[in-house]
């Protein structure tokens, strides 16, 4: 059986929006994928955090939404989690909604002979990310296009 995962996951996002989205939740992502058989996963985030009771209320409701649907060709686990503290940014709405966090940075080139940067989101446009270096206060300008990883950083640890 052949499984289309970038459709399903559009699809799910689709169905799954509406439904995060009145509950007063942010869609953070949506993967599906083979990890000892089919996982669905969707990440919620609102500001202040999610609770699992969050997680636990979008997981019953999309449940039944996806049942009805029945638009995944094979049998999944449903997975409906918080991105976690030191997410991973991997869109540039993840960026433009935690403009003033600090992140790290892993680049597939070096940026003025860096490969890593650590700093403050400050703004993200036509694909350039504007970062603040933590330690020297340096402005660079990150095309999103070189970017390996990304995560939050934890302050004050």
């Amino acid at each position: 059986m052949q499984i289309n995962e970038k459709s399903i996951v559009e699809k799910v996002r689709q169905l799954a929006e509406p439904i995060i989205k009145n509950l007063g939740f942010k869609l953070f992502d949506v993967e599906f994928k083979p990890e000892r058989g089919w996982v669905l996963r969707v990440i919620l985030d609102k500001d202040g955090g999610i609770t699992v009771n969050d997680c636990e209320e979008v997981s019953k409701r999309l449940s039944a939404l996806l049942d009805v649907e029945d638009i995944i060709p094979t049998s999944y686990i449903l997975e409906v989690s918080s991105p976690g503290l030191t997410r991973e940014l991997t869109k540039p709405e993840h960026y433009e909604f935690f403009k003033g966090r600090l992140i790290r940075l892993v680049l597939r080139e070096a940026l003025e002979g860096k490969r890593e940067l650590k700093g403050y989101i400050v703004d993200v446009k036509e694909g350039i990310l504007q970062l603040r270096e933590k330690d020297s206060g340096k402005m660079f300008h990150t095309p999103l296009s070189i970017v390996a990883r990304a995560h939050l950083e934890i302050e004050g640890w």
